[in-house]
């Protein structure tokens, strides 16, 4: 049976003083959970993150990486640099960074590589916009995503982390219905079954507007193994009642 994971996307939030809140009241309530979370930072707070998580059962990562090993490239961070603060993941593919920063399926899936060759479990995001959805190519679009993904790492596909994160759904208090985002999820679990005999092993989890009341009825889903979680992560009790709602 697949263990529940929770990561909390912090995005563009934090500070050092309201992280060290934030990261208090998780770690006093750790022990009221059974399922895998973690915290995804800003890179100013990873070490912030190294320091304070150590030695508890909260693991931490980034929120992206470079494509590229090294070399001259201003402003990027690569996966060897995220993986010497201790993160045990890495978010690739959000939807923020495919709109905003024109990240093509093939760049996602490099910086996917990247990770695993350092050690890294990328969580590789997947979704659709309003439009596609309302087109009827939501399975269409995330097969095309998560294809190139398989082609690129070919049989290391089995130690990601694949999201689904609907578009629509995220920051916006949209959530796909529980049937919905089962349906996708189902969809991207037939299309790892085609690369890999493990696909049953491998979490696949629903980002999109997760909140404490709706958490229990996705997570409840045959093919749900959790949640990628925005706003609700940067307050203590929601993201504590998600976890406990995963297990």
């Amino acid at each position: 049976m697949r263990r529940k994971l929770v990561v909390g996307n912090w995005k563009l939030n934090g500070s050092l003083a309201a992280n060290a809140a934030l990261l208090d009241s998780l770690l006093r309530e750790q022990g009221s959970w059974t399922c895998d979370a973690a915290v995804c930072a800003p890179y100013p707070y990873l070490a912030q993150l190294n320091e304070r998580l150590i030695g508890s059962t909260l693991n931490w990562g980034a929120q992206d990486c470079s494509a590229h090993e090294s070399g001259a490239y201003t402003g990027e961070v690569s996966a060897a640099m995220v993986a010497e603060f201790g993160c045990r993941y890495v978010i690739v593919g959000h939807s923020e960074r495919r709109a905003m920063h024109g990240e093509s399926d093939q760049i996602v899936a490099d910086k996917a590589k990247r990770a695993l060759a350092h050690g890294l479990t990328p969580i590789v995001c997947v979704g659709e916009t309003l439009a596609e959805r309302e087109a009827g190519v939501t399975d269409e679009i995330v097969k095309r995503q998560i294809s190139a993904v398989i082609h690129t790492l070919a049989h290391c596909i089995s130690q990601i982390v694949v999201a689904y994160e609907p578009v629509w759904a995220i920051g916006t208090g949209r959530t796909a219905s529980p049937d919905e985002a089962q349906a996708v999820h189902h969809v991207l679990r037939a299309k790892l079954h085609a690369a890999t005999e493990r696909a049953d092993a491998m979490q696949i989890l629903y980002g999109g507007s997760v909140k404490a009341d709706n958490a229990a009825t996705l997570f409840a889903q045959a093919d749900i193994d959790g949640g990628l979680i925005g706003g609700a992560a940067l307050k203590a009790a929601d993201f504590v009642a998600i976890c406990r709602a995963a297990g």
